[in-house]
């Protein structure tokens, strides 16, 4: 019966509003656009994201990272274990990221083709450590998603005033089991700690000109703290219609095969 109104809770949760007729987000450019390692913030529009944007003060709802084509990743046992997942050889782009009631799993690119995205890259992130977060990434695959931490977040970001003392959040406190589960944005930060890449780290001075960093709870990260973080770099590809062409589409070329030489002669070429 728990299982039943579980479920009946999620879906009611994870419906969506319908797709938009266009969205400000030019879906061609942006995939073509990506890297593996990047992080792909979505603007949701589902009734559980309202109440992120509510929570969080901000469009992003929700954050996937993005690992490439099958054949992008290195490790064999690691295609196997996407392969396993669902994936498949070819040209799909694929992300993994946490869903309310599927838990971390794989989708293709594809699914977001209708929504407002925008990529957050880890500028400075060497191919090698980008290959270590996906792979971590890649063993979170199956994990169930966190609604506790969801709840934990929204009682520690709610004002007292609002939410009275005694509901205090749970975040800091261990619980056995907890790290068995994760949120979208949790596991990234994980992912990216695990490469000591910093999102938003805490500073401490040591005196004499002396910094040090300090890891953050990975519980407390949301999906705007990728867009707010100076570590990654923010890509965006606006839409700006059909008829509009790339700039270089209106280079002034010559047409009739006019040629140019090293030695800046010029030369004809006959049309074949």
């Amino acid at each position: 019966m728990l299982n039943k109104l579980k479920q009946l809770a999620e879906q009611w949760l994870n419906k969506e509003a319908p797709n938009p007729e266009f969205t400000n987000c030019n879906f061609e450019q942006l995939s073509y656009g990506l890297r593996p390692g990047d992080v792909i913030l979505v603007e949701g529009r589902s009734r559980v994201s309202e109440v992120i944007k509510l929570i969080t003060q901000s469009r992003w709802t929700h954050a996937a990272l993005y690992i490439g084509r099958l054949h992008d990743i290195q490790d064999p046992k690691a295609r196997e274990q996407l392969l396993a997942a669902g994936c498949e050889d070819g040209p799909t782009q694929w992300m993994i990221e946490g869903l309310l009631g599927q838990g971390t799993i794989v989708n293709p690119l594809s699914i977001y083709q209708q929504d407002n995205l925008r990529i957050c890259r880890p500028a400075q992130l060497s191919h090698d450590d980008a290959q270590k977060v996906i792979q971590y990434a890649i063993d979170r695959l199956g994990t169930p998603y966190n609604v506790r931490q969801l709840l934990d977040l929204a009682r520690l970001m709610f004002p007292w005033t609002i939410v009275p003392r005694r509901w205090r959040s749970s975040l800091f406190r261990h619980h056995a089991g907890e790290p068995t589960r994760t949120v979208c944005s949790s596991m990234l930060a994980e992912a990216f700690a695990t490469v000591q890449y910093p999102v938003l780290p805490s500073f401490r001075t040591l005196g004499k000109g002396r910094v040090e960093l300090i890891k953050r709870n990975t519980n407390l990260f949301v999906p705007a703290d990728f867009d707010y973080s100076p570590y990654f770099k923010i890509i965006k590809f606006p839409f700006w219609g059909d008829k509009d062409k790339p700039s270089y589409r209106q280079l002034p070329w010559n047409q009739d095969g006019l040629l140019a030489n090293d030695d800046d002669s010029l030369s004809i070429e006959r049309a074949k």
